[in-house]
């Protein structure tokens, strides 16, 4: 009996876990942070776990959009299962989601061909059996699916550029195909992160190119086994900017460049799109002088640690001008203003938020005293 009673408090303890959301950010007035994982494989091409897991992993990890990005040419388990309908992967997940649940999921198909141009994802597509027509692997048949895609309105993005398997130096390049290929609007963002790594040459690309900043988890096993949450780790995540919830909008602001990427502690993206998501979400209130010293509170609202350079003229009574502020934490540190003062500006680099290679967020933040 006692057995019984454990196990059932056990369950109840899991399934109330796996429903709780996590809030990532507060949200810049008049948009919504929607957090998504568009680069995930199941056993339908060369995962390791059926589609229901992949549903799970989302609900766990408070997503709010994924798309099943199977390969087209690739399939590790012919001898196994047999794949009719490369839709399937999708229609499988899709039919798993409740009513007014929060996740969503989209349509994709992962274009695998050497390089170049390499894997292409294809999400928002209508129907993958039509790109699997072009299942050559060839950069021919690539460029083909990836004009069946956009005829289907899909947003496509090159991944992992930077993989060593294509390049040994692990440098994110652009071939003179690639090129074509930008020329035709054929592909509209790039990965940055894939997985554990991060590629500031992808981000150059990014940025010359008007190519929409992501990062995927390309997760092929369990997320908790590439993510253990044990070690606090997670997985890698685009935040898509966009006017409210819908699919749609979702997709426009996608095409519109409207993202940033958290891998590991960093936030990646461009300055635009990061600025108001950073100025939201830390925030500094004053404790008050003594003699001529004031104490100011530093508050983070995000799950993202922020370590700060001060940039400004005064010193602090306690620290130096690298300051580290936790996720959803706070610091108070004590300022040396020489005279009792009504207000101070403070500018700070925030060391680990990159807007370009090499270049980090810069803030000023207006405190009342």
């Amino acid at each position: 009996m006692k057995q019984i009673i454990i196990l059932f408090f056990l369950f109840i303890f899991l399934n109330t876990f796996s429903q709780e959301r996590k809030v990532f950010f507060n949200n810049p007035e008049g948009t919504f942070l929607i957090s998504s994982d568009l680069h995930i494989h199941s056993v339908f091409s060369d995962g390791q776990v059926w589609p229901s897991i992949r549903i799970e992993e989302a609900r766990r990890d408070s997503l709010d959009l994924i798309s099943m990005t199977e390969h087209l040419e690739y399939l590790s388990y012919r001898k196994d299962i047999i794949i009719p309908d490369r839709n399937r992967s999708y229609n499988i997940s899709k039919a798993l989601l409740k009513k007014d649940e929060t996740l969503m999921i989209v349509n994709g198909s992962e274009i695998t061909k050497p390089m170049p141009p390499g894997h292409f994802n294809a999400i928002f597509i209508k129907d993958a059996n039509s790109l699997n027509v072009y299942n050559k692997r060839n950069k021919e048949d690539g460029e083909k699916a990836m004009q069946e895609a956009n005829n289907q309105g899909a947003f496509v993005f090159w991944n992992h550029p930077n993989w060593i398997a294509n390049r040994d130096d692990g440098i994110a390049r652009l071939d003179k195909f690639h090129e074509q290929l930008l020329q035709k609007k054929l592909f509209h963002g790039i990965e940055v992160v894939n997985e554990h790594t991060y590629s500031e040459e992808a981000l150059k690309i990014a940025l010359s190119n008007n190519l929409t900043i992501m990062g995927t988890s390309d997760v092929h096993g369990l997320i908790d086994w590439d993510y253990p949450k044990e070690k606090k780790a997670h997985r890698p995540i685009t935040f898509i900017i966009s006017k409210n919830r819908t699919v749609s909008s979702i997709r426009d602001a996608l095409f519109n460049q409207k993202t940033f990427v958290w891998h590991k502690d960093m936030l990646i993206g461009k300055e635009e799109n990061i600025m108001p998501v950073i100025q939201k979400n830390i925030s500094i209130t004053s404790l008050g002088y003594y003699k001529k010293i004031v104490t100011i509170t530093i508050k983070n609202h995000s799950v993202v640690p922020f370590k700060l350079r001060y940039l400004g003229n005064y010193t602090f009574h306690s620290y130096s001008s690298i300051l580290e502020v936790p996720a959803r934490g706070e610091l108070n540190v004590t300022v040396k203003t020489k005279d009792i003062l009504d207000s101070i500006d403070m500018d700070f680099e925030v060391l680990n938020v990159i807007t370009a290679p090499n270049k980090f967020l810069r803030i000023n933040k207006s405190v009342n005293l």
